[in-house]
């Protein structure tokens, strides 16, 4: 399944995020992985960023992700630079950007 979220990162904070994409933890790309996401792609324009993640089972992801300790220290870490964050809660699953229209 493919699923495109929305997320926004705080003005001034955008080189700091960026910077903390080019040192994503190995750690944590492997259990994103594990959690059976073959693909997660994220944009940014202006302050707004767009992600395309195609897993088997997106809230089957988050439900691995959720309580992983490598992932919930990503978590605070991207608290701190985005207005809008990820929703690894139960409802996040429910949170993907609905399809207008697909070539």
């Amino acid at each position: 399944m493919r699923v495109a979220l929305h997320t926004r990162v705080r003005a001034g904070r955008i080189e700091e995020y960026e910077a903390a994409h080019r040192e994503v933890p190995p750690e944590l790309t492997a259990a994103i992985r594990a959690a059976g996401a073959t693909s997660w792609t994220i944009w940014r324009s202006g302050t707004e960023l767009f992600h395309v993640i195609e897993c088997a089972d997106y809230a089957r992801l988050l439900s691995e992700l959720a309580d992983l300790p490598v992932n919930a220290a990503w978590q605070v870490r991207m608290s701190e630079l985005l207005d809008v964050v990820h929703d690894y809660s139960g409802e996040g699953a429910g949170a993907g950007l609905p399809v207008v229209w697909e070539l």
